[in-house]
């Protein structure tokens, strides 16, 4: 039986963000995977994007944790994270040529919970198994401009649809575009697909198969002219994948990008920048 992704997703989520000392905070996403160690133990995981956790300046950030209460009801309840050490050298781990990073947590244990396993990221196959291109329509969550959807701290659910071709594989494409509105904070969210797939088909036949996995993360948005356009920019899952492993192993092999890196033609990639917001 498959989980519900949707809500999973939402119970893994978590703000990240750091006060600057005048009065603001730099906001952004990450989420939470659990993988299994040599060992057989859980091992949580935090993935975000590495620019979030690089444009904190301090050596502590604060993961929006949320409580839930025996009255139904819940609390936001931000525990520190340390980021880097007294040297102001940094704790995580990041992709030697994407925008990804992931560090090592303990998490309250509701939290490591809710983790998504690992077996959930998109493999190198994924998108051709299931048929996925332009068109579909995926799922994000973040916190633009540093909004929850609510007093508990959760995240903001938003969809969009595939708005590039091709897709895959990830080594001459290591960038997709989603359609739809980002905003500073979106950065470092996850962008996964729960529901029918317009194409794939299950083994009776049939089309409209359910599939479920995390496509990647939001990365960057696209301007022109220092105009956004409304498009985001994904980094795919395989790359989270291979973040990860470099956390177990810092000599893992990382995928060599083809020369073209799925560029934008006629406008530029930016950062969904984590812009100082009021605390």
């Amino acid at each position: 039986m498959m989980m519900d992704l949707s809500a999973q997703m939402m119970q893994a989520t978590v703000q990240l963000e750091q006060p600057l000392g005048d009065g603001t905070r730099t906001v952004g996403t990450g989420f939470l995977i659990t993988e299994t160690t040599a060992d057989g133990k859980p091992h949580t995981i935090l993935v975000t994007a590495n620019h979030v956790f690089d444009k904190m300046p301090g050596a502590n950030a604060r993961v929006g944790y949320r409580i839930a209460n025996a009255d139904g009801s819940w609390s936001y309840s931000p525990q520190s994270l340390k980021i880097r050490d007294g040297q102001g050298h940094a704790l995580w781990t990041h992709h030697p040529t994407r925008d990804v990073a992931a560090i090592a947590i303990i998490a309250p244990e509701a939290f490591a919970k809710a983790a998504i396993p690992e077996d959930y990221l998109a493999a190198d196959d994924t998108f051709t198994k299931y048929a996925v291109g332009a068109g579909d329509q995926m799922m994000t969550l973040g916190f633009p401009r540093g909004l929850a959807a609510n007093s508990a701290g959760f995240p903001i659910l938003r969809a969009g649809r595939v708005a590039s071709y091709p897709i895959a594989p990830a080594k001459i494409f290591p960038t997709f575009l989603l359609d739809f509105s980002v905003f500073p904070g979106n950065s470092g969210g996850p962008v996964f697909m729960s529901g029918p797939s317009r194409h794939a088909v299950n083994d009776a036949g049939q089309g409209g198969q359910d599939v479920e996995f995390i496509a990647g993360l939001l990365t960057q948005q696209v301007e022109l002219n220092s105009e956004r356009l409304d498009i985001g920019i994904v980094t795919n899952a395989r790359f989270i994948r291979e973040t990860i492993a470099l956390i177990r192993d810092p000599g893992a092999p990382v995928t060599e990008v083809a020369a073209n890196e799925g560029a934008i033609s006629g406008a530029k990639a930016a950062s969904a920048e984590e812009a100082a917001r009021p605390e």
